[in-house]
């Protein structure tokens, strides 16, 4: 079954609950069948990605429910592996990124501690500021295994890399592993992002694998506390 199907019913299925235009359950299967003329499995598929990212929730017996709620603040997601220029879509936020550094580097032991990519290994290293409507509220840190990102060029940094590296080169990302922490503001922070006062950061740092099982990118994302949001969906199984 092609990707494409099942993901725009649920692009369309997520809107139209963003835009509060189903209220308690949704069409049920039949309805949207008709609807978007496919399978059920493909209708199943697009209702199961709602409800791990928490806009529905299966009621046995009833249907499918809208559990989504609005936020007053942008959303970036724990459980999923989405770009910023995706997150920002999918909230309706302008986004703008400044690539302040880009270069090719050879891994030495303190980029190995950093990273884990292994000493000798040639990587892209770069830095970019991300702004949110306009207010600049993140840096982050990249580092892009050069075997896996080839072609990389600031230009293409300053758009979105996992675009290039999924419809130019091919690649298929499968999995994030993410620690987040707080940490005391660096000069670079204090020097690029909007602080509005507060000297700690909440640091997300991230490192990310192709369907090869290659981790292919590390990245340290650096935010301004005050408009730091993250969230995650858990799910109880069993006592």
């Amino acid at each position: 079954m092609p990707k494409s199907k099942y993901n725009d019913i649920y692009l369309a299925l997520r809107q139209r609950i963003e835009q509060q235009e189903y209220q308690g359950l949704i069409p049920s299967e039949n309805t949207l069948i008709q609807e978007f003329a496919c399978s059920r499995n493909t209708i199943r598929r697009a209702i199961q990605a709602l409800a791990t990212e928490g806009y529905v929730q299966a009621m046995q017996g009833k249907g499918v429910q809208v559990i989504y709620q609005p936020q007053r603040s942008s959303q970036f997601l724990l459980g999923g592996v989405e770009s910023f220029t995706e997150a920002c879509k999918r909230n309706a936020i302008r986004q703008e990124t400044k690539v302040l550094y880009f270069a090719e580097r050879q891994a030495d032991r303190e980029m190995e501690r950093l990273t884990g990519f292994p000493v000798g290994e040639t990587v892209y290293a770069i830095r970019r500021l991300r702004l949110l409507d306009g207010v600049p509220l993140i840096v982050d840190h990249n580092y892009f295994l050069k075997s896996s990102a080839q072609g990389l060029t600031p230009e293409i940094a300053a758009q979105s890399i996992y675009a290039y590296l999924e419809k130019r080169l091919g690649v298929v990302i499968t999995t994030t592993k993410r620690v987040i922490t707080v940490e005391p503001v660096t000069a670079d922070d204090a020097e690029h992002l909007h602080m509005d006062g507060c000297n700690c950061v909440a640091v997300v740092s991230s490192s990310t694998y192709n369907s090869d099982g290659v981790m292919f990118e590390y990245t340290q994302s650096r935010h301004s506390p005050q408009y730091f949001e993250f969230h995650d969906i858990a799910r109880r199984h069993g006592g």
